[in-house]
């Protein structure tokens, strides 16, 4: 059980987690439960829209003095928004911390959405979305989810559509960060060498106006997903090259066979070059350049696909393939021997990753976020050592049957 981090609850609703290291570098944001999922039908790309000019000034900061805050002192500042979660996050020297969570707790909790820079901004979402729509092999995981979650709010873009964005306004941020910037809807995270009293007191003294602001109601929007919808394969030819995505719904964060569907994950798409698909359309057939397979959990559900960029004419050799293998771990138990080494190679993927201290800062974030509790490594080891060959082949029947698969060709 993991020791080294202490956690508390503010009057206001606002918890804190901190992770003792020893470094000089400390990593800390905030993250608040609010993605693309939350936004009301005709708010598509609001989340990010949020979180892109939440940087655009308060009462304290005008936009420029907001973006010289923490560069100046060699800090760093960025965001990003998921489906289900936004976060602002900072990495600054240990010394210069009390400036990383006044502005943090500023821009987030107290920014002003003043539009005439946010006019300025749409243009740089926009510029964004063009540059995603213009890379098929990024566009392809956005277009795949649309086709599993039809219908329904995990399916949309994240990034909205640049009509949308352009008539977003400063009132529409203001209401989207009024239902969901809220203390009691977020967290404050902080990894590093930092006393964590005075930590507390440092994020409370900063905090203890927004005790005093009023919110609206935040609004429901985990909407109950409809069975599945099994489509037709969709298919398009505008591009040289044929990008491929098959895949089905799988599982949501608390469920028991997300575990054994992450070391099947590894074994068939992982980032290993001695991954199956990897060996079978790349190595031994030179049918690809790129092959992988991934998952995502949500609160209630989740997607697994594999995803591969071929010539056209190669499309229905590399399903075959594809299929195949997804065949045989269904169909045949791994050995002893294959699952001690499947094993091995993830706990030392998962180790070599949690080296990365800014991704695992917000790894830790992201499981504490939602879940209320910290993310254990050595729990999560002990478990990956617990999956049987029985269950792994279980998961591989339920996620990887023909019937389950849906298919998509750009």
């Amino acid at each position: 059980m993991m020791t080294n981090f202490h956690t508390t609850t503010l009057a206001n609703g606002l918890r804190i987690i901190h992770l003792a290291s020893t470094s000089p570098v400390v990593y800390c944001g905030i993250g608040i439960q609010a993605g693309s999922r939350q936004e009301n039908e005709g708010e598509e790309g609001l989340a990010h829209f949020c979180e892109h000019t939440t940087f655009k000034g308060t009462q304290r900061r005008s936009a420029l003095q907001i973006l010289n805050c923490l560069e100046r002192v060699g800090g760093d500042l960025n965001a990003f928004t998921n489906k289900e979660d936004t976060v602002f996050y900072a990495a600054i020297l240990k010394e210069h911390l009390t400036r990383a969570v006044d502005l943090l707790c500023d821009i987030v909790f107290c920014s002003e959405y003043p539009e005439e820079e946010l006019r300025h901004e749409v243009d740089v979402i926009c510029d964004e979305i063009e540059s995603y729509n213009d890379s098929p092999a990024e566009l392809i995981y956005d277009e795949f989810e649309n086709l599993l979650f039809s219908g329904h709010p995990l399916g949309h873009n994240i990034l909205g559509t640049p009509e949308r964005v352009k008539a977003f306004t400063s009132q529409d941020a203001r209401r989207f960060t009024q239902r969901y910037y809220r203390p009691e809807n977020a967290i404050f995270f902080v990894y590093g060498d930092v006393n964590f009293e005075k930590l507390v007191k440092m994020i409370e003294v900063r905090s203890e106006k927004l005790e005093m602001r009023e919110y609206m109601k935040p609004e429901n929007h985990h909407s109950p997903l409809t069975s599945e919808n099994h489509h037709s394969p969709l298919t398009s030819e505008s591009h040289h090259q044929a990008h491929v995505m098959l895949g089905s719904r799988t599982f949501c964060y608390d469920d028991e066979r997300r575990l054994p569907l992450y070391l099947l994950n590894n074994l068939l798409g992982g980032p290993g070059m001695n991954a199956r698909l990897n060996l079978q359309l790349r190595e031994k057939n030179g049918l690809v350049y790129t092959v992988e397979s991934t998952m995502a959990s949500y609160s209630d559900t989740g997607a697994w696909s594999v995803y591969f960029g071929c010539d056209h004419h190669d499309v229905k050799r590399c399903l075959q393939l594809t299929r195949r293998e997804l065949d045989k771990v269904m169909q045949h138990p791994l050995t002893e021997r294959q699952l001690t080494a499947a094993k091995r190679q993830l706990k030392g993927q998962i180790a070599i990753a949690c080296d990365n201290r800014e991704q695992y800062a917000l790894d830790v974030a992201k499981h504490f976020l939602h879940h209320g509790k910290m993310h254990d490594i050595g729990l999560l080891m002990q478990r990956i050592d617990a999956i049987t060959a029985p269950q792994l082949q279980d998961v591989a029947g339920q996620v990887f049957a023909p019937e389950r698969l849906q298919l998509l060709v750009l």
